[in-house]
């Protein structure tokens, strides 16, 4: 159980963590991508405006706009851009093209990009990895369309994506390794009240033993000098229901206790499901309830035996109790894909009114009176759930058709 809760803390420590991360570096590749998208946007603005012609951009101090801190102006903006330009007449017909800023485009490629956006007759966009500013010529005859290569931008987006990226792996081992230093630390109080728990528990099983044999012990001898009466067998019933259910709270306590030292071994989980659910049957068939099986033979499974014995008697306990008389009780085993599935099936004249995960909940009781009438203890099945947990498998409750309980158990 210690191991499972700080399992479990460390799982949503990293959850919280990555959750955190993921936010904080897309935000910053946004905000990247954002600013970057901008910049392009206003380059190829200023590009587009002088029409590629450096000496439209003014040179003198006074005439230029003021230069931000860490910027660059305009015109050193415009001489270290990659473009070419190509301008149309009036008619439409290529009257100039220049691709003396970038060495990657032929002007005859260039020439067939233009006329592809020409013919587009949109403002601005993208094509073949350009970004492209079309506007009038600043003499009012004809167009001029501006390429923009945007590739060192892209390549800076790609930078700054898996620099982030590695950055953030990093960060998550680094704190994966922090939190499981301290998970241990941070779980310390739950676990110490939880051994305390445990072991009171166990002290006051080993206490109530005593008297509960002396008193068993007492009412034999009584009813040899008296005979029995209802007084005397209320007495014996109860005296073992109470020693019952105190094997049950120590099973639960040894449970987490045991697990590590557990002695296992292999043996036929068929055979020993076909040999326990035999016992039930004449009892079962005395209340008028059928009882079936589908057991696939030749199953091994590799457990402490004495609890896989308990985790079927608990459920098929269960199912001899609660199922109306005349219904019935079908038990199956198989293995899927080397997954081991155990089932328990029974009718009932009613099915109880809460989720069926609640049923594992100890002492949960769906029907007071008729859980009492039974002899339930409202803790069977939180046994039959940490046994099967202590071997990594898993168990589950539904309802089916109205009026069945199934029980599954999957290894």
């Amino acid at each position: 159980m210690i191991k499972t809760l700080q399992r479990k803390f460390v799982v949503t420590a990293m959850t919280a963590i990555s959750v955190l991360l993921i936010l904080l570096l897309g935000t910053i590749n946004m905000l990247n991508i954002r600013t970057v998208g901008k910049q392009i946007d206003a380059k190829l603005e200023m590009i587009s405006r002088n029409e590629g012609n450096p000496d439209n951009i003014p040179r003198v101090p006074g005439d230029m706009p003021p230069r931000e801190h860490g910027t660059k102006n305009d015109y050193d903006t415009f001489m270290s851009s990659n473009f070419f330009v190509v301008r149309f007449d009036s008619k439409g017909d290529i009257v100039y093209s220049d691709v003396s800023r970038i060495s990657s485009v032929t002007e005859e490629e260039a020439k067939e990009l233009a006329e592809k956006v020409y013919i587009k007759n949109e403002r601005s966009g993208k094509i073949d990895g350009f970004e492209y500013m079309a506007r009038e010529s600043r003499m009012g005859m004809g167009k001029v369309v501006v390429f923009l290569d945007t590739s060192g931008d892209i390549y800076s987006y790609i930078r700054v994506l898996f620099l982030s990226a590695a950055i953030g792996i990093a960060c998550w081992f680094i704190m994966l390794l922090f939190v499981i230093l301290l998970s241990k630390r941070a779980i310390r109080p739950i676990a110490e009240n939880m051994e305390k728990q445990k072991q009171f528990v166990t002290n006051a099983g080993h206490e109530i033993k005593t008297p509960v044999a002396i008193i068993q012990s007492n009412t034999e001898a009584m009813e040899l000098y008296n005979g029995e009466n209802k007084w005397s067998k209320n007495i014996k019933e109860q005296t073992v229901r109470l020693n019952e259910l105190m094997k049950n709270l120590l099973t639960l306590a040894r449970m987490d206790e045991s697990s590590a030292n557990l002695i296992q071994s292999d043996f036929s989980l068929s055979q020993l499901l076909t040999d326990h659910i035999e016992c039930f049957r004449e009892t079962l068939e005395l209340r008028g309830i059928t009882l079936q099986a589908s057991i696939q033979p030749m199953i091994f499974f590799r457990a402490n035996k004495e609890h896989i014995t308990q985790l079927i008697s608990v459920l098929m306990d269960n199912a001899m109790k609660y199922t109306n008389e005349g219904g019935n009780v079908f038990v199956s085993l198989e293995r899927n894909d080397k997954r081991l599935k155990l089932q328990f099936k029974n009718t009932c004249r009613q099915l109880p009114p809460a989720s069926p995960d609640k049923l594992f909940e100890r002492f949960y009781r769906a029907d007071e009176a008729r859980t009492q009438k039974n002899g339930g203890y409202g803790i069977g099945l939180s046994v039959a759930q940490s046994i099967t947990e202590t071997y990594k498998g898993r168990i589950s409750a539904e309802y089916e058709n109205g009026n069945t309980i199934v029980f599954t158990v999957c290894f």
